[in-house]
């Protein structure tokens, strides 16, 4: 009982020291989105300035191994809309439910004619 008692917290040290070295793995590169998001809503950005950093969002996880980032296509489709290029909009809003098929009925609803 003694021994295990010593081995015990030498064990633990070491497998928590394993663990401290490796950096969680995410499944997206974020890239700074949720920034981008934020500014462009307190209006610290233009569309256009919103619609380049999103681009290369999407540029940088397509050169990767990472999927784009759910609802940045559909971010996209709403910035392009709001700066009257419709089909670039629905260009986006189409690769958001092609990627995200759980994202179509909200595309649908942004979509919908009124």
């Amino acid at each position: 009982m003694g021994y295990l008692n010593k081995i015990l917290p030498v064990a633990t040290v070491i497998l928590l020291a394993g663990c401290a070295d490796k950096a969680p793995k995410t499944i997206y590169t974020w890239d700074g989105y949720q920034d981008a998001v934020y500014h462009y809503y307190t209006q610290q950005t233009s569309p256009q300035e919103q619609i380049a950093t999103l681009q290369k969002l999407v540029e940088k996880s397509r050169a990767g191994t990472k999927p784009v980032p759910p609802g940045v296509h559909a971010q996209l489709g709403m910035l392009y809309n709001n700066t009257g290029n419709a089909a670039q909009a629905m260009s986006e809003f189409n690769a958001e439910k092609a990627q995200y098929p759980e994202s179509a009925s909200y595309i649908n609803f942004l979509t919908a004619k009124k």
